[in-house]
C-alpha cells in the first residue's frame, strides 16, 4: 500500500514543482546534476508511511505508533520548510529536540543500557533518555548527510528498514515489523523516480523521516533483546548488530564531522568530502556507488551476526576499524590518481 501511494502521488508532486518552480537549484557548489530537480519527493514518503502506519495502528490499537506519527509530521514540516525556503541551524535543532523528546519520553523509544560498551551497563531514566535523544538527532542528520547522489539514501534506507523488519518478524514483533515494512514500501516507490538519473529528490523531508524511523526501530530492536529484561532474547549483541545495520550513515557522519573539526571548520558546513563523493571522484557512477555501499553494509551485518558471541564492545570497535580501513583505501587511491 505504501509503495502504491508513493508511485501514484509523485507525478503530481513533480507537476506542482514545475508549476511553482520549486527546484533544487543547480548553481550550488555541492550539486552535480545539470538540470533543476524537485526536492519535494519526501512529501510522498511521509504521506504513504503515515497513512499505512495509522491504518494498521488503529486496527490493532497500537498507541506507540501515534507518538511516532506525531514526531514524523512535526519533522516533515521542518524538512518541507527547509526544502522550499531553507531553515537556520537553531530552528532545526530545537524542532529535532522536540521530536526526539516526544519519542523518548512519551513513545517509550529509549535505551536503558549500553550493554557494557565503554564499561556502562544500566542507565538511570534521565541519562538513558538524554542519550536516546542525542542518538535520534544524530541518526536524523546522518541519513540527511548521505543523501548526496541519486538513490543512495533511499537504497540504504531500504536495506536498514528491511533488515530490521525481518528481525522483528522473526521475533514475532508484528507491530514493529509492520512499521519497518511500511517504510520499505514508501522508499521503494520513491526509488522508481529517484534512481539514476533522478527525476526527483527526497530532500530533507524524506531523509529526516527515514533517519527518525530507523532510529526508533534500532532502539526498539536493542531494548527487545536486552538481557535481564527479556528471559530469552532472540539474538545476542543486539547493540552491535544495530550499529552494523546503520553503519553507513553512522560512520560517514562521524568521519565527516571529525575531518571538519580537525580542519578548523564548522561540523555543520556542507562540503563534497563524503564517502560517496570520494567514490565518485574515483570514477564510479551512482548505481555502482549504491551497489558498493549497500554491499559493504550487508557484509558488515553478516559478519556481526556471525560473530555476535564476541560482545558489543569488541564488535563495534571491529566495525569502526573496518570502516577506517576502507576509508584509508579510498584515501590511498585518490592520492594515487591525484584527486
Amino acid at each position: 500500500m505504501a509503495c502504491v501511494i508513493v508511485v501514484s502521488s509523485l507525478p503530481s508532486v513533480m507537476h506542482t514543482s514545475i508549476k511553482y518552480n520549486l527546484f533544487d537549484k543547480n548553481d550550488m557548489y555541492r550539486k552535480t546534476h545539470k538540470r533543476n530537480i524537485s526536492r519535494l519527493g519526501g512529501i510522498s514518503i511521509v504521506a504513504s508511511f503515515t497513512i499505512t502506519t495509522l491504518l494498521f495502528s488503529t486496527l490493532i490499537k497500537f498507541e506507540e505508533a501515534n507518538f511516532l506519527i506525531t514526531s514524523c509530521i512535526i519533522l516533515a514540516a521542518l524538512g518541507l520548510k527547509d526544502d522550499v525556503y531553507g531553515s537556520n541551524t537553531r530552528t532545526k535543532l530545537i524542532l529535532q529536540l522536540v521530536v526526539a523528546f516526544i519519542l523518548v519520553f512519551f513513545g517509550g523509544f529509549k535505551l536503558t543500557s549500553l550493554y557494557g560498551v565503554l564499561g556502562i551497563w544500566d542507565m538511570p531514566l534521565l541519562w538513558g533518555g538524554i542519550f536516546s535523544i542525542i542518538l535520534i538527532i544524530f541518526l536524523n542528520n546522518a541519513f540527511n548527510l548521505i543523501d548526496g547522489i541519486d538513490g543512495l539514501a533511499g537504497t540504504i534506507g531500504i536495506v536498514t528498514s528491511l533488515i530490521f523488519g525481518i528481525f522483528f518478524s522473526l521475533m514475532h514483533q508484528v507491530t514493529y515489523a509492520f512499521i519497518a515494512f511500511s517504510l520499505v514500501g514508501s522508499i521503494a516507490g520513491f526509488l522508481k523516480y529517484n534512481w539514476y538519473p533522478a527525476k526527483i529528490f527526497m530532500g530533507d523531508t524524506g531523509a529526516l523521516i527515514i533517519g527518525l524511523v530507523t532510529a526508533a526501530l534500532a532502539i526498539k530492536f536493542i531494548e527487545l533483546n536486552k538481557f535481564g529484561t527479556v528471559s530469552n532474547p532472540f539474538i545476542r549483541s543486539a547493540p552491535a548488530i544495530a550499529v552494523s545495520i546503520l553503519i553507513v550513515p553512522i560512520f560517514d557522519s562521524l568521519r565527516i564531522f571529525t575531518v571538519r573539526v580537525l580542519k578548523g571548520k564548522s561540523p555543520f558546513m556542507g562540503d563534497r568530502n563524503h564517502i560517496h563523493h570520494r567514490l565518485e571522484r574515483l570514477g564510479l557512477k551512482p548505481p555502482l556507488i549504491m551497489l558498493v555501499t549497500a554491499g559493504l553494509n550487508l557484509c558488515m551485518v553478516t559478519m556481526t551476526i556471525l560473530m555476535r558471541d564476541l560482545g558489543n564492545f569488541f564488535l563495534i570497535s571491529f566495525l569502526i576499524g573496518l570502516c577506517v580501513l576502507f576509508d584509508l583505501m579510498l584515501f590511498y587511491n585518490l592520492r594515487k590518481i591525484g584527486k
